[in-house]
């Protein structure tokens, strides 16, 4: 199955914030296709060094989980418009993740079988 999850919530929720990433994960290693896309505060989730210090309720710490999401080699698509807002380039990112515009996002929606939002 294909599966694009989403996730809005920054450093302000951090287990909002870690829930996608450990949904994309769990895909993943059921071993289903994924895109993990990121928009509004999660964007800063992208930014290299932020996930350092991050931890929600109950879960792992997100340096982990998104060290596992990379090696997993999982997309990371970060929303081009709330990246330029929050003055975050490519330069700035984590590896494997990219900017993408809402037309990439809405194109991976329409192929793919399920949308999961955070």
């Amino acid at each position: 199955m294909q599966f694009i999850i989403s996730g809005s919530h920054g450093t302000d929720d951090p287990t909002m914030a870690t829930l996608p990433f450990m949904a994309a994960k769990v895909a993943r290693e059921q071993g289903h296709d994924v895109i993990l896309f990121l928009w509004n505060e999660a964007v800063t989730l992208a930014r290299s060094g932020i996930a350092d210090h991050v931890t929600g309720v109950n879960l792992p710490p997100l340096k982990e989980v998104l060290a596992a999401v990379q090696a997993a080699g999982i997309p990371i698509w970060v929303c081009g418009a709330c990246a330029t807002a929050r003055k975050i380039g490519e330069p700035d990112l984590v590896p494997s993740a990219a900017i993408k515009a809402m037309g990439d996002y809405i194109k991976a929606v329409a192929e793919r079988e399920k949308c999961v939002a955070f």
